[in-house]
């Protein structure tokens, strides 16, 4: 199973959970403070909804969510093969996820996109210590020092 994710920052996450919950015909297949993500079937997407008050309506970031770490793999060494660079990112977690993944750099416009797999659910956005602030407004975790950035408010 392979789909697209696009993560969006949402003013409101009650309200934007009731539109897409209307939009898609279901509801979140996870919902955590500030955090929900919708697991859709028709088209196939999983759509993550991110509260960042001020940011609402614009794009956090993308990705393509694959089966297993092999797939994840296999997908790193044939963009290698195109000449695209990567980020690695092993046994990571982030969006209240553990993760094998990679991000993929130099795309054109700034975007920034993931390839991943779930390995486990977590109960905290970033494997930080349960009840511990974090700053979820920085869950993407481009190459640029966004994720330095929400490393430090999570240590």
């Amino acid at each position: 199973m392979s789909r697209v994710q696009l993560a969006l920052n949402v003013d409101d996450l009650e309200q934007s959970i009731a539109f897409y919950s209307a939009l898609f015909g279901t509801e979140p297949a996870k919902r955590r403070p500030g955090y929900a993500n919708f697991a859709v079937a028709q088209p196939p997407l999983k759509l993550v909804l991110i509260e960042n008050p001020g940011h609402g309506g614009s794009l956090n970031h993308l990705g393509v969510e694959v089966a297993d770490t092999d797939t994840v793999d296999a997908e790193q060494t044939r963009l290698a093969a195109a000449g695209l660079a990567s980020v690695d990112e092993r046994d990571t977690t982030c969006c209240y996820a553990k993760q094998d993944k990679f991000w993929v750099q130099g795309t054109p416009n700034g975007e920034h996109w993931e390839i991943y797999t779930v390995l486990a659910d977590s109960a905290t956005p970033n494997g930080e210590a349960e009840g511990q602030e974090c700053c979820t407004d920085l869950l993407i975790e481009p190459s640029d020092g966004q994720r330095a950035a929400a490393g430090a408010c999570c240590a």
